[in-house]
């Protein structure tokens, strides 16, 4: 829905995971062979994807200011299985959180959550306020009060709404 660019870093996977699913149709592409590949998620691992996919999407919201969209696992207790250790970079020494196994999608979320918290941008991934929306996006804006994905779309339609509630 987003005309924004990819969020920074490993934010991406976390951003294009929670815009699998299109709320306002419905259409999943953890649906296809293809859109289970591009995250790395084997037909058996749908069920826990979506979980995964449902936690991060609460916590989006969440750094919106919103309560979350339904009840949901807390991503804390999803990301507790995902066994990170400290990798150092032999040439420069520079260190960061790995996954241990690079395979499993919930690894490679651990992992990006890591490096965002450390980069100081975690936050600043949101969830679209729109209710039928609620698409992940980055937030640029320098106040970092950004409340919709796309001002064109979800930002317009809620000022519509509100200028038609007052009855003009």
């Amino acid at each position: 829905m987003s005309e924004r660019s990819a969020a920074p870093g490993g934010l991406a996977l976390i951003e294009s995971l929670v815009n699998t699913l299109d709320m306002e149709t419905g259409a999943d592409s953890l649906d296809t062979p293809e859109g289970r590949e591009r995250l790395g998620v084997p037909e058996a691992g749908l069920a826990d994807a979506r979980e995964l996919r449902e936690s991060l999407r609460a916590v989006l919201l969440a750094h919106a200011g919103h309560p979350p969209h339904r009840a949901v696992t807390p991503l804390g207790t999803l990301l507790a299985r995902a066994p990170l250790y400290v990798a150092v970079d032999e040439r420069d020494g520079a260190a960061r959180l790995a996954p241990a196994d690079a395979g499993p999608l919930l690894s490679r979320v651990a992992a990006a959550v890591a490096e965002a918290l450390v980069a100081g941008t975690w936050t600043r991934l949101k969830a679209c306020q729109a209710q039928t929306c609620h698409w992940a996006y980055y937030d640029r804006s320098p106040a970092g009060r950004g409340r919709w994905c796309s001002m064109q779309v979800c930002g317009a339609r809620e000022k519509m709404r509100r200028y038609r509630a007052k009855g003009a």
